[in-house]
């Protein structure tokens, strides 16, 4: 009995420093793919421009969230863009997106997620962009009463992927993607080479972009650019292949991850067609 024990004491050490270990691995991982995903600010970088309405609006769990609604310089506008960000900076440094929308015959509503910009605070998490994409979405809905037809959800980076499960679940006239994702798992590959893949479920955000636009019946715009050192230009070849028809693939080569910002009329032009073509 006596020799039974230091192997008893063994076994027991093994399976706390097995147990000890896997905690550290898992909430290790959690804190690499928060510090990756996230990165709200608060500072302002400008002023509300004069042509935007400052808005609010509440989502289903009780944060308050902050807009800026631009109208559009023609009438009719052809259609109201929601504009979703990517996960670094707010609204504040956005203005000009909005601006040069609107002089192109958009009504566009830029918002800013929980605990980015003057949103209110809120645990941010795949699920929390989703509950704020549906909050956005109800706004201009139900309260600028515009009908889902003649909405368009605009995503760049990160917002890609609010926009694709917000299209999976909700009707609207159609879908642009610009340096989106497939998945949290593809990037994963990139980002993070030295994990095994088998271990990427221990991510808490899945971000399965592609598997949600096999549900998306309206037209898809793609965009990325090339190189783009953030989300791997295959990302949106990969998006682009999982999209329904109609739908369309524009590869920028050296536009980098802000596509819009480096191309400008260009992508100008090709974003106003593509609404043209596809809201009636």
């Amino acid at each position: 009995m006596s020799r039974f024990l230091p192997t008893r004491e063994k076994l027991i050490g093994l399976v706390v420093a097995v147990l000890l270990g896997s905690a550290g691995l898992f909430y290790g991982l959690r804190w690499v793919e928060a510090s990756i995903t996230f990165h709200p600010t608060r500072a302002s970088y400008g002023e509300r421009p004069l042509a935007a309405e400052d808005v609010w609006f509440d989502t289903q769990d009780h944060v308050r969230l902050d807009g800026w609604y631009f109208t559009s310089t023609s009438k009719p506008s052809l259609a109201t863009i929601i504009y979703f960000h990517g996960n670094g900076g707010n609204i504040s440094g956005l203005g000009w997106v909005g601006e040069r929308l609107s002089r192109r015959g958009f009504d566009v509503l830029l918002f800013d997620y929980r605990s980015y910009g003057e949103s209110g605070d809120g645990s941010l998490s795949e699920a929390a962009l989703n509950i704020d994409g549906d909050a956005a979405y109800s706004f201009v809905l139900k309260e600028k009463h515009v009908s889902p037809e003649r909405i368009v959800l605009f995503g760049q980076s990160l917002g890609s992927t609010v926009v694709a499960d917000l299209a999976s679940r909700e009707k609207c006239g159609a879908v642009i993607l610009e340096s989106g994702l497939s998945s949290a798992s593809s990037v994963a590959n990139t980002a993070l080479p030295w994990l095994p893949r088998w271990l990427h479920f221990l991510g808490k955000n899945r971000f399965e972009s592609s598997r949600k636009l096999a549900s998306v019946h309206v037209p898809v715009l793609v965009t990325h650019g090339d190189p783009d050192s953030i989300i791997p230009t295959e990302e949106g070849r990969l998006l682009f292949a999982s999209a329904n028809e109609p739908k369309r693939l524009l590869i920028f080569p050296g536009a980098g991850h802000n596509v819009f910002g480096t191309k400008g009329d260009e992508y100008l032009e090709a974003v106003e067609k593509f609404v043209r073509d596809s809201v009636k």
